[in-house]
């Protein structure tokens, strides 16, 4: 492309970051990269009974998370600014006295309305494809209001006037502007501007089909890292919600995204939310982190939950990292590692007792184990061996009623790892804890 490629997202500062808003973002952030561009953060914040200094702080928050650093904004500046819309108010005034002095708006109840050329307005969508809109019928498409009896402009002027002024190349956002943007064409036309490319992404729907709206659950950027999700896995899942690579591939890091992304292949129908999708995606995206960071990431929930992570956490954390989805489960993954005052899964438990040599083999991997040294996973397990032929059963029979005992759950990491994390002492102690439930 000759031109540089600008970008920009545009949030209302009235709520939190929604999901929808960060799709658009990160498309526009993507095709910014993609192609050595800028992208700009710019803040809607004309409506000052909704806007907080809260709402703005979360868009902020959501963004950084996420790895959107912007080029130009509120808080770093760059040459087009300011970049909220409540500080530019000289500006959307000297725009508004050019379609004065050419006629192009005049007074009505108090309201300023933009006259309309009536003629038929064809815009070439990048995603869309061609949508005109006939203004030759006056009751269809009647002259709109830009700036209200109380003086303040309408979303429409001050959107195009940002635009043309910050340079905007591509306007990419959400499907429901689709038919605003022909006004918009008209108002860029009568100021003398240069129109941008447009591509108006699908919208994001629930799983039933329904517009996902902000009291949806999985809508707040926020609230995904309180559940244990890391950002690339949410950035991963956001980018297959109405774009596709063309491949079977569907595990992306935001490199490879970069390279791959571009409005042709975003889709034209709507995507739907698919919660247990967007926690399939985390989980790969944890089982390709190193076994330090994912500890790391894992800490804070660990220490949230009131746990003592120890000085072996890494091997602590790594035991389970092909275990779950979401690192708020770690603490109950690891609780039986980490606390010996752990829950016990009822049922395992039943199953246990029904065995018929339950407590012999209890007692058995007790003796075993007492002379086991030095302690490791394998020395132990080949203790178990050991136990298995003094009772002339499988090594197999042993597994399940040493698992329970020892962690309390019928599943979990491999036992050998269990064995050798706890140590002799723990595995003993609680051999001989199980043996007195069995009594």
């Amino acid at each position: 492309m000759a031109d540089t490629v600008r970008t920009r997202f545009a949030p209302s500062p009235t709520g939190y970051l929604h999901v929808g808003g960060a799709r658009t973002a990160l498309f526009c952030w993507l095709f910014a990269r993609k192609h050595g561009g800028q992208f700009i953060l710019r803040i809607e914040d004309t409506d000052e009974a909704r806007n907080t200094e809260a709402a703005k702080k979360a868009i902020f928050d959501g963004m950084d998370w996420l790895g959107l650093q912007w080029d130009e904004g509120p808080d770093i500046g760059g040459p087009y600014g300011p970049y909220c819309q409540s500080e530019r108010r000289e500006i959307y005034d000297r725009y508004f006295e050019k379609l004065l002095t050419a006629d192009r708006v005049y007074e009505s109840e108090g309201a300023w309305r933009f006259r309309f050329d009536r003629k038929p307005i064809t815009m070439h969508d990048l995603v869309c494809g061609e949508v005109t809109i006939d203004y030759r019928d006056e009751s269809n498409t009647p002259d709109m209001v830009i700036k209200r009896s109380d003086g303040s402009y309408v979303f429409h002027f001050v959107n195009v006037v940002d635009d043309l002024e910050m340079k905007i190349t591509h306007v990419i956002r959400g499907e429901d502007h689709l038919m605003n943007t022909p006004k918009h064409l008209q108002l860029i036309e009568a100021l003398g501007g240069t129109t941008p490319a447009y591509a108006h992404i699908p919208l994001i729907q629930n799983a039933n089909g329904s517009k996902m709206s902000k009291r949806d659950v999985g809508a707040a950027v926020g609230d995904y890292p309180r559940q244990g999700f890391v950002a690339p896995a949410l950035i991963n899942f956001l980018a297959l919600l109405g774009w596709s690579s063309k491949t079977d591939e569907e595990i992306f890091t935001m490199d490879e995204l970069v390279q791959r992304f571009s409005l042709e292949a975003v889709n034209r129908s709507p995507a739907r939310f698919d919660a247990e999708k967007c926690a399939w995606v985390n989980q790969q995206h944890l089982l390709r982190m190193s076994a330090v960071g994912f500890a790391d990431a894992a800490r804070p929930f660990v220490v949230e939950a009131e746990l003592n992570p120890g000085d072996n956490f890494t091997a602590v954390a790594s035991s389970v990292q092909e275990k779950v989805r979401l690192l708020k489960e770690v603490p109950n993954a690891v609780r039986f590692l980490l606390d010996d005052d752990f829950p016990m899964d009822h049922a395992a438990m039943d199953k246990v007792k029904a065995g018929a040599q339950a407590s012999a083999v209890y007692a058995s991997l007790h003796e075993a184990f007492g002379v086991v040294s030095p302690w490791n996973g394998e020395s132990a397990k080949s203790a178990m061996n050991d136990a298995a032929s003094s009772l002339g059963i499988k090594v197999g029979q042993m597994m399940f009623p040493l698992r329970v005992a020892l962690s309390g759950k019928s599943g979990g990491p491999d036992l050998a790892v269990i064995l050798e994390l706890l140590g002799r002492d723990r595995v003993l102690q609680r051999l001989k804890n199980i043996l007195g439930m069995m009594a």
